[in-house]
């Protein structure tokens, strides 16, 4: 294992577990910022911020961010979905309402959809609690990739020994 290039207490409050003599690990206060490289890019102009793995249940935590013109692919969802739009508003395709800035959203496991933000937003930010995988699909209902707490740790591993925190910078966020 690599050790983290800066100190995670820069981007994240920790105190000692009560019952660490069980295993039991800390809580955690993931502070805002804007340093860039926590920033880990999905796609073209799609952005996540790991907030939280949970890896018993595996759900996670993120912060979403499209930049106009930006989408994450056909998906759907295999456990449901919680949102509240920080900044910004995007839209599914394959619906007719819009999450603007301030609204929360619950999104059914099962259910496709395509997120887009219109070139006229300059940007969106989403915080998302996410219950489960995500499989990508082509228009025609093939499986293109499924994504999950496995795979999205791998990603922020890569990315953050890239840009400089550590590949074991993304430990922080798993419990």
């Amino acid at each position: 294992m690599d050790a983290p290039v800066v100190d995670p207490n820069k981007f994240l409050g920790f105190d000692a577990p009560v019952l660490a003599h069980l295993g039991q690990k800390p809580e955690m206060v993931v502070y805002a910022t804007d340093d860039p490289r926590l920033w880990v890019e999905l796609e073209p102009n799609v952005f996540s911020r790991p907030l939280f793995f949970d890896m018993v249940t595996g759900a996670h935590c993120e912060m979403l961010r499209v930049l106009g013109g930006g989408s994450l692919g056909r998906h759907k969802h295999s456990s449901p979905v919680h949102g509240y739009v920080v900044k910004g508003r995007w839209r599914y395709l394959e619906h007719t309402w819009e999450a603007t800035e301030g609204s929360y959203l619950f999104e059914a496991p099962g259910e496709v959809h395509t997120l887009v933000v219109d070139k006229d937003v300059e940007e969106m930010i989403t915080f998302f609690y996410v219950g489960g995988s995500l499989t990508y699909m082509d228009d025609d209902d093939n499986i293109i990739s499924v994504e999950d707490n496995l795979s999205l740790i791998e990603k922020c591993r890569e990315h953050f020994e890239k840009v400089g925190l550590g590949g074991d910078f993304v430990h922080n966020f798993i419990r």
